[in-house]
């Protein structure tokens, strides 16, 4: 394997476990609370 091969191999692995964590935080009970208050910042422009 070229070595251009293995950056690909790792990039993929890193950004597949990324993935798994962040479903993880997103979907776990106890960060609920915290994600829903964070819901709406896109759209609060009272806070510029």
């Amino acid at each position: 394997m070229t070595l251009n091969d293995w950056i690909g191999t790792i990039l993929t692995v890193v950004v597949f476990f990324l993935m798994i964590w962040a479903y993880f935080y997103a979907l776990r009970p106890k960060n609920r609370d915290e994600l829903e208050s964070r819901r709406h910042i896109p759209f609060d422009e009272d806070e510029q």
